[in-house]
């Protein structure tokens, strides 16, 4: 047990690409290092976007240091009895242990902020995000706004070649505006989807 006091809790925020989520955890990360709160910083290995170091970036180019890691589970290694917060960024590219190892923060007294897409470029739940919006005590869903329409976008729309992308491409591709928009509901096309199911 890290703290006695029992105050701890899971917030997600989450959303399609562009959406300005790393923005909103830079945000948070901000108040409460305001607040004078130890707080850590993780993102997967795979994610190196817009830096090879060791920091969450945001579209825009806001950043915040932060440690990388390759498994849900190097996460409990870093946290001390003086941590206050966690932060995880895109934790849709983590394994499902990231669901144990956020209930366990929580239980613990931390507070647990993740970030994360909540559906892939099919329009599909990703990895473990479903669960930890099941489990979170406070949810924020960002939108983005539709390339094609201006309407809110919910959805990731997968660019390959200028085309979308097909139902049955891998859906893990770590990339940016090269390969992906923000799409509304009705803009938004999986060529294939119909035949996988």
């Amino acid at each position: 047990m890290y703290h006695t006091y029992k105050n701890g809790f899971i917030e997600v925020v989450c959303g399609p690409m562009f959406a300005g989520k790393t923005e909103e955890l830079i945000r948070r990360i901000k108040r409460l290092e305001f607040a004078k709160q130890n707080v850590l910083v993780f993102k997967p290995a795979i994610d190196k976007r817009y830096s090879t170091k060791p920091e969450i970036v945001s579209h825009n180019l806001s950043k915040k240091p932060s440690i990388v890691v390759s498994a849900s589970n190097e996460i409990l290694r870093y946290v001390k009895k003086e941590t206050h917060a966690v932060v995880i960024d895109e934790a849709q590219f983590f394994d499902q242990g990231i669901v144990d190892i956020a209930e366990t923060l929580a239980d613990q007294g931390l507070r647990v902020i993740v970030g994360g897409l909540d559906r892939d470029f099919r329009g599909e739940p990703f990895g473990p995000m479903p669960e930890l919006l099941a489990r979170a005590e406070f949810v924020t869903k960002l939108t983005a706004i539709c390339v094609k329409s201006g309407l809110p976008a919910t959805r990731t729309q997968r660019i390959i070649n200028g085309n979308p992308a097909n139902y049955n491409d891998d859906t893990i591709l770590v990339g940016a505006l090269e390969s992906y928009e923000p799409r509304a509901r009705q803009y938004h096309e999986v060529p294939g989807k119909d035949d996988a199911s």
